[in-house]
């Protein structure tokens, strides 16, 4: 494999990486959910109790991420609702494979170009990572406008996409209670977070970039 190809890979990584890490954190970070629930006032909107809530949210979140019996506490369900969140179960636990395999993948090359058995190609003398950041932000700002003009359209695009096929994610609040305390505002604040996530690490990347860029840079003019 070319210098050329080590570095495309280490390009395509550091995207792969950067999304499931920015997935990651809402799905794995349940403060952040129990900050939702002061935030959007939702024993006031459901009538239910904040303990409650947080109780249905954390046996939800027991079964997608620990594997526990498919629960939403004191908040009825249906089967429907229960086959969608199957669905989850398997995208979340995709999204924490590709994220280790794509964080092994850049550790290994990483070391390998440093112990000199491979060399990392600086297209334009830049890092695999400075175009990873350049894409993301590209990427991530468009899907920011789309979601600003319209998050129900997004909304819908998302799910026809990762459940192709299927309407089990269009919930009745009367069968599946949980849907009342997981209102669109939470997923727009959800993928907000993912958005600044990403843009963050994106401009770390390109910053890191550019500084060594100049610093090698200026060591050649020594």
């Amino acid at each position: 494999m070319t210098s050329r190809l080590y570095s495309l890979l280490l390009t395509v990584a550091g995207f792969f990486a950067t999304l499931t890490f920015g997935f990651a954190v809402p799905i794995a970070c349940r403060p952040f959910y129990y900050l939702q629930i002061s935030l959007l006032k939702l024993p006031e909107t459901t009538g239910y109790r904040a303990e409650t809530i947080r109780a249905a949210y954390d046996e939800l979140m027991d079964y997608l991420l620990k594997g526990e019996p498919f629960s939403t506490g004191a908040l009825a369900w249906s089967p429907s609702g229960k086959a969608h969140f199957e669905d989850c179960l398997a995208l979340f636990h995709l999204d924490f494979a590709v994220l280790a395999v794509s964080l092994a993948v850049i550790v290994l090359l990483l070391l390998l170009n440093r112990l000199g058995r491979i060399r990392i190609h600086r297209f334009c003398g830049q890092s695999p990572f400075f175009y990873t950041g350049i894409f993301n932000i590209l990427l991530f700002v468009l899907l920011g406008i789309w979601g600003t003009v319209s998050f129900d359209t997004l909304f819908v695009t998302f799910h026809r996409v990762f459940f192709p096929g299927k309407s089990n994610w269009i919930f009745d609040p009367d069968t599946d209670e949980i849907i009342r305390i997981l209102p669109e505002q939470f997923f727009l604040n959800c993928a907000l977070l993912i958005l600044a996530l990403i843009l963050i690490i994106s401009i770390l990347f390109i910053v890191q970039s550019v500084k060594s860029r100049k610093r090698q840079d200026a060591a050649r003019l020594l």
